[in-house]
């Protein structure tokens, strides 16, 4: 398919209806919950923008935008899934200067708390899954009396028209537990609601949720980021693998998007999700030829994101050293040498330079945004990255003579890339894109055709310019250069551009803004891609930066980020979402390159970094059919790193152990200089 203009244009106007259509309400967080057959998100909105505590149901199965919640009500929105007491002397419903929420871990599963207080009443709710396989949300109710006599009242609240009602009596300062459940019927177009007798999880959901990562890092910040982004990930995965690219944005699905997704599920042990994922992408997004598909669409040649290929073998090989699901690459063979050798293809060809040339960039900007035919920087890396991975697994099937096409296929465009002429380097470390005469694209101009509203940066005459790009940070942080080498070091140097561009408060742009087809702002996922690179470089104030700032932003205190944060002109674009990628890239930073369990085809590499202020890591990772028990420590006087393990220490040094794979149970400890 050809890029229509009008794929990127939409009809949602967050003007019309209730405030609650709006995604981005004032200083509101979503706190995400669901089990693939359930999808719900807790809008808890404290600064009087939209219902103070309001619940969205949804049909994880059925991509939709918010008003289309189940529980969304076109005139009063989420104004009826709000809890109210009613009782002879008031009416108590929660305040938006009354609310607090919190993740709430006692149950051992993700379940959220909210409480709000007023003149006769204490209330907590507690929102959770109790069960894996039923599409069935609780939300229990604890009320405490602060009058000075008995009281008789009622719990009311409600699924957009249909309100039910639940009488009760409350002795003076006493308190009482209601339980409310919420379950989609068969046809999953709508809520079924009711008060229920008390529910308890079922145990095999807390086992469920106690055999995933477990890991404390001794910092509260990097604790609540990582228990979020553990808990939100699968919450919003269909049981069939489906998830929106962004919640309530696009309605479509990507295979790099999902492909990162299922490494992050990967990491924090979601193994089940991962490979559920990572099978519906080979078979239903991969064509037989090895295209894939992105914002739901095959596309024509000098259209197609070259990148996904490479992006999807990357997971894959994270998935199966991590899972030792062998079979994963056996089922799909033939998929995994079509994803290969698509990018390979003659059309692909740059003869001159041995790269890889079409027409499309990484953040999907193409011929009407000014994109010419040439190589771009993510296409290269990704599909060298790729390769390299799909050699692993050919190896790991004793397929020899793909994996050594595949490696030295690798090789070609890494040197390729690096290569003083056509490579995508100058003196500033790693540029974006050259044109297939050899020389730099800096600037993009949009054609009319692009329909560009007059407020957006690439709408206007001045230059649009295209470096810096914080891909460019994914090189550092993928290791496929050192991290200390003059091109990285250049290229971070790059970067700082991107901080506070043409807004306050921090975070980084995705690419410089005056490129933007779309508003200029401060964007989670990309801006973890340059934390990523920063931890490998070990300067650490700039990680601290990124992690202080992503916990000043609306949807910090459920730890679920907007796509991005600037003005956002809706329509003609989407409104702004949520988006499931910037989950799965915190938890490659957390654990892949703080943490540092990073599983290779042979050995097991323990590369731990302690950020400045922590001083120790626990974790417990599901790996393969065992555990990973880490413990990471800082030294207060010594000055040796030291590695302990029960399994056998092949070589360590002051930054990593390599160890053999022996050990079903394997405990590490590293003592950090």
């Amino acid at each position: 398919m050809v890029i229509e203009v009008q794929e990127h244009f939409y009809d949602d106007d967050p003007s019309q209806g209730h405030p609650d259509v709006k995604t981005r309400l004032k200083d509101t967080s979503y706190f995400f919950l669901g089990n693939g057959y359930i999808q719900a998100a807790v809008q808890v909105a404290p600064s009087g923008e939209g219902t103070p505590v309001g619940l969205l149901l949804m049909n994880p199965e059925r991509l939709a935008k918010k008003r289309e919640a189940l529980t969304m009500h076109p005139e009063s929105g989420l104004e009826n899934t709000m809890l109210r007491i009613i009782s002879e002397r008031l009416v108590s419903a929660p305040t938006a200067e009354s609310v607090k929420a919190s993740w709430f871990n006692d149950y051992g599963i993700p379940a959220v708390q909210v409480e709000w207080i007023n003149k006769g009443f204490q209330v907590v709710e507690f929102f959770y899954c109790p069960d894996l396989s039923c599409p069935l949300l609780v939300r229990e109710v604890l009320i405490t009396s602060r009058l000075n006599s008995k009281v008789k009242a009622s719990l009311q609240t409600g699924s957009t028209q249909d309100t039910i009602n639940q009488e009760f009596f409350l002795g003076s300062k006493k308190e009482r537990r209601l339980f409310l459940q919420y379950q989609l019927e068969r046809s999953g177009k709508r809520v079924l609601l009711d008060f229920a007798l008390e529910i308890k999880v079922k145990q095999e959901t807390i086992e469920y949720w106690k055999n995933k990562a477990q890991v404390s890092f001794s910092s509260p910040l990097l604790d609540h980021f990582f228990n979020a982004s553990r808990f939100q990930l699968p919450s919003v995965i269909s049981s069939s693998g489906k998830v929106d690219g962004s919640v309530w944005q696009y309605n479509r699905e990507w295979v790099r998007d999902q492909a990162m997704m299922s490494v992050g599920l990967t990491l924090s042990g979601h193994h089940e999700i991962a490979r559920r994922m990572l099978q519906r992408l080979l078979k239903e997004f991969v064509t037989d030829e090895g295209d894939t598909v992105d914002s739901s669409e095959k596309r024509e040649s000098d259209e197609v994101e070259l990148d996904q290929n490479g992006v999807l073998l990357y997971a894959l090989k994270h998935y199966v050293l991590w899972a030792g699901d062998q079979e994963l690459i056996t089922e799909n063979w033939n998929k995994i040498i079509s994803t290969a050798e698509f990018p390979l293809t003659s059309v692909f060809r740059h003869e001159s330079s041995g790269l890889l040339a079409n027409r499309r960039e990484y953040w999907e900007r193409h011929r009407v945004h000014g994109i010419e035919t040439g190589m771009e920087l993510m296409s290269q890396l990704f599909v060298s990255v790729g390769l390299s991975s799909a050699a692993v697994l050919a190896r790991l099937v004793s397929r020899e003579s793909e994996a050594i096409r595949w490696e030295k296929e690798a090789g070609k465009i890494r040197s390729a890339m690096l290569n003083p002429r056509y490579g995508l380097v100058d003196n500033r470390g790693f540029i974006k894109r050259r044109g297939v005469d050899g020389s730099i694209q800096e600037s993009v101009r949009a054609l009319s055709e692009a329909r560009l509203p007059e407020e957006v940066p690439l709408s206007g005459e001045e230059i649009h310019f295209l470096n810096p790009d914080a891909s460019a940070a994914l090189p550092i942080a993928m290791e496929f250069i050192s991290p200390d080498s003059s091109i990285g070091l250049r290229t971070m140097d790059n970067f700082e551009t991107l901080w506070n561009q043409e807004w306050d408060g921090g975070g980084y742009g995705r690419y410089h803004a005056s490129s933007e087809p779309d508003s200029p702002g401060a964007w989670p996922f990309p801006s973890l891609f340059i934390a990523r690179a920063y931890v490998e470089m070990e300067n650490f104030d700039k990680v601290w930066r990124i992690f202080q700032w992503l916990n000043t932003i609306p949807g910090a205190k459920a730890g679920s980020w907007f796509e991005f944060y600037g003005k956002r002109l809706a329509p003609p674009f989407p409104q702004v979402g949520i988006t499931p990628w910037t989950w799965a890239e915190m938890l490659i930073l957390l654990v892949h390159h703080i943490v540092g369990v990073q599983p290779g085809e042979k050995h097991l590499r323990i590369r731990p970094k302690l950020l400045p202020g922590i001083e120790e890591i626990n974790a417990v990772l599901p790996f393969k059919d065992g555990r990973i028990k880490l413990e990471i420590k800082r030294r207060q006087k010594e000055r040796q790193t030291v590695f302990r393990s029960n399994g056998k220490i092949i070589e360590s040094s002051a930054k990593q152990a390599i160890l053999a794979y022996s050990e079903k149970e394997l405990w590490i400890e590293a003592l950090l200089a």
